[in-house]
């Protein structure tokens, strides 16, 4: 059952990530139609769940788990980009219960500012973290340079014209833009500048580039991401779709979050702690790289991500259908049994989650994840 759960769930990740250039998606064998001519006693309640593709395993294991407690629910689980989840819910308009991102920075800025035309009210008045993890290299042992690089010549060997390197389009996913400010770190950890250019340049029809301060690199991703035919570099528009790539031998390193490379087996490079975006206590050496897009994609929204520690985010949209349901999922998640699920499947949960917007939240919720506005 978890195998077909997971196929499903790989499927419905790399149909339609590209979305962002086209007209709304049809709907996708994950969350089909009720059929009028099925029987009431099969009725079950779908619920409808957008997230980003790192929590493809661990939200498998979550749906199981779910839906053997709650047997007249019907989890639909789809997986893209972490900006992608969110356009699906603010300007496709799908009917979406529960979004769950990469980045919980993203649920402010890209729905708590944006408002529901229906109905003039924001898409999402609170949010709450619940996860971390980290940035890391992953590779398998057909990579080139496997017994060369290390946590300190990473940059030079991805910069190599014959090293393949994968990497997530950064407007629709958030590893795609810390993979940049990782790089942009890097440059201010170990006091080489350049580094940055060195892996990026060329890579692009429209330049990628970075502005370097005292204290701040800012990195500006043009309207048009497209990669020359001769770049080394090669970007899909979701991070899980660099796995087949790598698998196949078609690339030899990508940018993933740790908990997906130690789901698939594969060898993985960890990144310094000063570059990796994991830890708290480097908070503000983090800040020091920001990524700007360099276009509106998402109305009244300036699209600007600052460094900071790696922190998954959940809320239900104002327009999901069965906020009910979705309120009684996130407890689970954000339960005992939801956390067990997640460290079982190596993707570490915050010690304590943390709400954005507490008073706004669902009152069963408020105790399970408090925060500023929090008793």
């Amino acid at each position: 059952m978890l195998r077909r759960r997971l196929r499903r769930a790989h499927a419905l990740c790399l149909v339609g990530v590209w979305l962002a250039a086209c007209a709304p998606a049809s709907p996708t064998p994950a969350a089909p139609a009720a059929d009028p001519s099925a029987p009431s006693g099969d009725e079950r309640t779908p619920l409808v769940v957008f997230a980003a593709g790192s929590l493809i395993v661990p939200f498998a294991e979550l749906e199981a788990a779910y839906e053997a407690k709650h047997p007249a629910i019907d989890v639909r689980p789809e997986y893209h980009g972490s900006i992608q989840v969110i356009r699906h819910a603010t300007e496709l308009h799908e009917p979406i219960d529960v979004v769950a991102t990469a980045d919980a920075s993203l649920l402010p800025m890209l729905m708590f500012q944006v408002e529901d035309p229906a109905t003039g009210t924001p898409y999402a008045e609170w949010a709450c973290s619940f996860a971390g993890n980290r940035l890391a290299l992953a590779y398998t042992d057909r990579s080139l340079y496997t017994e060369e690089i290390d946590s300190q010549n990473w940059p030079e060997i991805l910069a190599r014209p014959e090293v393949l390197l994968g990497l997530a389009d950064p407007r629709f996913d958030a590893s795609g833009y810390r993979a940049m400010m990782a790089l942009a770190l890097a440059e201010r950890w170990s006091g080489e500048f350049g580094l940055f250019n060195q892996v990026f340049e060329g890579q692009f029809t429209y330049p990628v580039r970075i502005f370097r301060e005292d204290s701040l690199s800012t990195i500006t991703v043009p309207e048009v991401l497209e990669t020359r035919s001769e770049a080394h570099l090669r970007m899909r528009g979701g991070s899980i779709q660099l796995l087949a790539l790598l698998e196949s031998g078609d690339i030899d390193y990508a940018f993933e979050y740790e908990s997906v490379i130690r789901q698939h087996g594969l060898r993985m490079l960890q990144l310094p702690l000063p570059v990796d975006l994991s830890d708290e206590a480097y908070r503000d050496q983090y800040a020091q790289a920001v990524v700007e897009l360099d276009f509106q994609r998402f109305a009244s929204v300036e699209p600007r991500f600052i460094g900071e520690p790696i922190a998954y985010g959940i809320t239900i949209p104002s327009t999901a259908p069965h906020p009910q349901e979705a309120e009684k999922f996130i407890a689970f998640l954000l339960g005992p049994e939801g956390r067990a699920v997640m460290q079982a499947d190596q993707h570490p949960v915050l010690p304590s989650p943390l709400a954005m917007g507490w008073e706004a939240m669902p009152v069963s919720l408020q105790p399970l994840c408090a925060g500023v506005g929090g008793p």
